[in-house]
C-alpha cells in the first residue's frame, strides 16, 4: 500500500510540475512550445483550465502526502520486538546441564611396522 501511494506521490509531482510550466507567465514558459492551446481548450485559452487543474493537483499531492505520513508514523510505532514470542525464547522449565566430561589422556601416535617379509 505505501509503495503504491508512493509510485502516486511522484507521479502527482511530475504532473504537477509540467502543469505549472505549461501555464501563461511572463516569460510564456513551455507554452511557447505546445502550440495554439486557444483552440483545444476554448475561447478563454487554458490559463483557466490549468490553473484548476494545478489546484486540483496540488489538493490531491497534500492530501496524499498526509495520508502517507500517517501511515508511515504508525508503522514507526510498531516494533520488530512486539512481533517475537517469547514462550518460544525462553523455555518454560530449565534444563540440568552435564556436567563437561574429563579430558582423555593424550594417545602416542603408533608408528607402522613393516611386513616381516622384507
Amino acid at each position: 500500500m505505501t509503495s503504491t501511494l508512493l509510485i502516486v506521490q511522484f507521479v502527482l509531482a511530475i504532473i504537477i510540475t509540467i502543469t505549472v510550466l505549461l501555464q501563461k507567465s511572463s516569460s510564456i514558459g513551455l507554452g511557447a512550445y505546445s502550440g495554439s492551446n486557444e483552440s483545444l481548450f476554448g475561447a478563454k485559452g487554458p490559463g483557466n483550465f490549468l490553473s484548476k487543474a494545478t489546484m486540483v493537483l496540488g489538493l490531491l499531492f497534500v492530501i496524499n502526502t498526509i495520508y502517507l505520513g500517517y501511515i508511515y508514523n504508525q508503522n514507526k510505532l510498531e516494533s520488530a520486538v512486539d512481533n517475537v514470542k517469547t514462550e518460544s525464547l525462553i523455555p518454560s522449565t530449565p534444563e540440568k546441564e552435564k556436567a563437561p566430561a574429563a579430558p582423555l589422556a593424550p594417545v602416542a601416535p603408533v608408528l607402522p611396522t613393516e611386513p616381516a617379509g622384507k
